[in-house]
């Protein structure tokens, strides 16, 4: 069994640590300096306190008078005792010139000579000093007697060391119990504060927070699909790689609001949407996107997540699937007509009217092959020709009349590299289904394709109808995506328009839409022949 190893303290529990730590420390040096310095006052106001009572002493009448008696110590002993007990010093030293004592706390010493420097204060000048006498280390001021500018006496008044440590220890006393205090209020914040820090991050240590912020960052740029998060003010807290392919920003994007980076209107009402959206659709320049957006909220709104599909390939091939399913019902119904006419053909022979069956079927193949060399002759390129073929059939089975006007002119391999025959095929197949649409059940029913260079240098597509026509004032609306005057089928409808648009814009077209000659809509797409790359993909 392989030893389980101690989990590592959790960041909230070694932040804790830290600050516990830092608190102690400032508290332990605020401590310690207030110490120093409440020692350092201390001493100085008990400086200021003896030198006080010194000069007080060396000032009284009565001194000077005792002083020149016989006997000064009769008198100047209690004097100098009751001086002490009120005064709170620890002695009061009275002693002539030369430093022999009249007065000392212990009656002992008197008439000894006193312990300390009196230098100074047989000059004339009063002092202070920390000096060890008698009594232990004391400190003590020393100041001399005057008569007449005479020194007659000195006089000395001390507190012991002993004594101003016992202040200031009562004040030390009194500071730990607020440090104290104020570490365990910090404490107590400090522990509420990683407390809620703790679940924030569910209880994990930095090291396993790294190690998931490594994950984010790799899952977010290997996955494909495209991610976007928006903060509370629709401003972009992350994107991936695929996120800024898939929509065509570059640059800083990261704190900018969404209605500053230039996406189609559509998409952007999606991404400010507060609603959330499911498998929305939508088309920028260059692609067909699958957005899905869901709110993030944890008591209130705390912003947006967005993904991103791309489904440009996919809805070229529904496209072409589309058309193909359109081909094969023509062909069924062509298949059941054929047969209908093989069927007059072979009751004809039977009858004994071969030159009639023989006249009949020509026709039938004289019609079918004048409608393929029409539109051969008209356009060379095999893709359009065969996507015209294809569509006069679907047409046909649905009233229409799909003609190819008399001014096409396509050649086969005019067209260059870089205007692919998938593009042609989304542009004109797309406006040809439109166009039947709307020209289906009007008298007439037509349908005219026009295909032709202009000068070499730029290919022209026209369709028009003889349908209902489209509003000027809607003239922009219908190549929106969603746009459309008919019933919504299953898979939606609307597409078309738009992704005409967007394949003439990837090849940087003109789209542009007027009334036709005899009444409906008439759609005309100019493409630039060049041979330069364009932006994008195929649609």
């Amino acid at each position: 069994m392989r030893p389980r190893l101690p989990r590592p303290r959790s960041l909230a529990g070694q932040l804790f640590a830290v600050q516990a730590v830092l608190l102690a420390v400032v508290v332990a040096g605020y401590a310690l300096f207030t110490y120093a310095g409440d020692r350092s006052q201390a001493e100085e106001a008990a400086g200021r306190q003896a030198m006080a009572v010194a000069r007080a002493v060396a000032d009284a009448p009565s001194v000077h008078a005792a002083i020149r008696t016989s006997d000064p110590t009769a008198q100047l002993q209690p004097y100098a005792v009751a001086v002490m007990r009120d005064a709170d010093v620890d002695f009061v030293t009275i002693m002539n010139p030369q430093g022999i004592r009249w007065t000392h706390p212990d009656e002992r010493q008197i008439g000894k000579r006193f312990l300390g420097h009196i230098a100074p204060a047989q000059r004339g000048r009063a002092f202070t000093e920390t000096y060890t006498g008698t009594l232990g280390p004391s400190m003590r001021a020393v100041t001399p007697v005057l008569d007449g500018g005479h020194v007659i006496g000195l006089v000395s008044a001390g507190i012991k060391v002993e004594a101003i440590s016992r202040r200031v220890s009562d004040q030390l006393t009194a500071l730990v119990g607020v440090a104290a205090g104020a570490l365990a209020l910090g404490a107590i914040g400090t522990y509420v504060v990683n407390a809620r820090l703790r679940r924030h991050t569910h209880g994990m240590n930095a090291a396993e927070l790294s190690r998931m912020h490594d994950y984010h960052q790799a899952a977010l740029h290997a996955v494909r699909e495209g991610l976007l998060m928006l903060d509370g003010q629709y401003r972009v807290a992350l994107i991936n790689d695929g996120g800024r392919e898939l929509l065509g920003v570059s640059g800083e994007v990261v704190g900018r609001s969404v209605a500053d980076l230039r996406l189609p209107a559509p998409l952007t009402g999606a991404l400010l949407s507060s609603e959330p959206r499911v498998d929305e659709v939508h088309l920028t320049a260059d692609r067909v996107l699958v957005v899905n957006t869901s709110p993030v909220s944890g008591g209130e709104r705390r912003g947006t997540v967005v993904t991103l599909r791309d489904v440009t390939e996919l809805q070229s091939l529904m496209g072409e699937l589309d058309s193909e399913r359109g081909f094969t019902q023509a062909l069924r119904s062509q298949a059941h007509e054929a047969a209908n006419r093989l069927h007059t053909v072979v009751s004809l022979i039977e009858l004994g009217r071969a030159e009639e069956a023989v006249d009949f079927a020509t026709a039938e193949l004289e019609l079918a092959q004048a409608l393929t060399d029409q539109v051969v002759a008209a356009v060379g390129e095999p893709v359009l020709a065969a996507l015209l073929l294809g569509k006069t059939a679907q047409a046909n089975e649905r009233g229409v009349e799909l003609v190819v006007s008399q001014d096409s002119s396509l050649d086969d391999g005019l067209l260059p590299s870089t205007l692919p025959a998938r593009d042609l095929v989304t542009i004109l197949g797309n406006l040809i289904d439109n166009a039947v649409d709307a020209a289906q059940g009007g008298v007439p029913a037509r349908v005219t394709v026009a295909a032709y260079t202009s000068g070499a240098s730029e290919l022209v597509l026209r369709v028009s109808d003889t349908g209902a026509g489209v509003d000027p004032a809607q003239a922009e609306l219908v190549f929106q995506r969603g746009y459309t005057t008919k019933p919504a089928g299953p898979g939606g409808r609307g597409l078309g328009l738009a992704l005409v648009r967007q394949a003439v814009h990837r090849h940087e077209g003109t789209l542009t839409v007027t009334e036709a000659a005899g009444g409906g809509a008439s759609f005309e797409v100019r493409l630039p022949l060049r041979t330069a790359p364009v932006r994008g993909g195929t649609a």
